[in-house]
């Protein structure tokens, strides 16, 4: 049997680098790729792996350069920009795919191509970082708890810096508005929609509103729950500001703004460090609700989001290279279970009986 061979494009960006020293440090040798074939060379001598130099400009010689790959992981955001083309390219090759975004529009896309996946035994499986593994386990988790839900909100917090990846993303993000789940359907709504208090896992209450987080789509496609909130915890000045500013937010989709604020992160932003990657954690809250009105709560606290990110990743790799995956599209629970964010390192669900006394405001 040819041995298995797998690939990180954008293994030169901040995530994707951790993604490649953590496969280092088990033992794995993926091929590194990207556009920039002199930080690629760079890193394939440090790393002593090899490494290809392709961009993304068209689906045919993005195929020819995964021929030979069992498996894609796509590290390079935003994935609005990238994700279309590389899964393209993987169904024609025959490469599974996977990759880390928390992009609405990019699930919601890669769904579409579930049957023609299928047909090329190919496995479509987004999300395999802290977006949004996390909290499409906490979502599946509390389903299965009361499996009559029809109304999920889910919450997270966080310690530690931003990537710059991460921030182009926002960038794109802003200038959409905000996203919720309504009736079964994506409905737009303006930035900062809601707000509402949160306890979290260490029982601080945090001030949070609710945000275009990708288990908008993919929460609904593990559970079936047909209306779905997310939300982050930001300060309550900063909050107030982005409902208050939410109409302006629409010049961010203007291309020499938004791309001129790309620029400045990239130059100027370089993610958390090691001891903040160590040192920091992210508490996740969901709470379910029945027709009826009877709720279950739980809390999920994982490792800080890029640390997860990289070890969630590299699970979800070794998973597919052992055939533990059913082919087409996929999300995290789907593919594994609502236990799988249990099963890594650090990770721990909590339950509560009562949302009643975790939070409060509006609703």
């Amino acid at each position: 049997m040819a041995q298995q061979q797998w690939m990180i494009y954008g293994a030169n960006g901040y995530t994707g680098r951790l993604l490649v020293e953590q496969a280092g440090a088990e033992g794995m040798r993926p091929f590194l790729a990207g556009r920039d074939r002199d930080t690629l060379k760079a890193m394939s001598d440090q790393f002593g792996v090899p490494f290809r130099a392709f961009e993304l400009t068209d689906v045919q010689s993005v195929a020819e350069a995964l021929q030979d790959m069992d498996i894609v992981v796509n590290c390079a955001g935003p994935f609005s920009a990238t994700a279309a083309v590389m899964a393209e390219a993987c169904i024609y090759a025959g490469t599974h795919y996977i990759d880390i975004t928390g992009e609405i529009e990019v699930f919601e896309h890669l769904q579409t191509l579930d049957e023609r996946a299928l047909k090329a035994k190919v496995t479509l499986l987004p999300g395999a970082g802290f977006d949004v593994v996390a909290s499409d386990c906490l979502a599946a988790h509390l389903h299965s708890e009361l499996p009559e839900a029809t109304q999920l909100q889910l919450g997270f917090c966080g310690e530690g810096g931003t990537s710059p990846g991460t921030l182009k993303t926002m960038i794109e993000m802003l200038g959409k508005g905000g996203r919720v789940r309504r009736g079964g359907k994506i409905v737009k709504v303006p930035a900062g929609y809601r707000q509402k208090g949160i306890v979290f896992s260490d029982g601080r209450r945090r001030h949070c509103m609710t945000i275009p987080w990708g288990d908008i789509s993919t929460a609904y496609r593990s559970t079936a729950i047909p209306n779905i909130r997310v939300y982050t915890a930001v300060p309550l000045l900063t909050a107030i500001a982005i409902r208050v500013l939410s109409p302006l937010l629409i010049l961010l989709r203007v291309p020499l703004l938004k791309n001129w604020l790309k620029r400045v992160v990239g130059t100027r932003v370089s993610g958390p460090n090691a001891q903040q990657r160590a040192e920091g954690c992210m508490r996740l809250w969901g709470e379910v609700r029945d027709a009826e009105g009877e709720s279950r709560v739980a809390w999920l606290d994982v490792p800080e989001g890029y640390q997860f990110t990289a070890m969630s990743c590299l699970r979800v790799v070794k998973r597919v290279l052992q055939g533990d995956v059913q082919l087409g599209f996929q999300t995290p629970s789907g593919a594994f279970g609502a236990e799988f964010v249990s099963s890594l390192p650090d990770c721990q669900f909590t339950d509560a009986e009562s949302a009643e006394a975790l939070s409060v405001g509006q609703s």
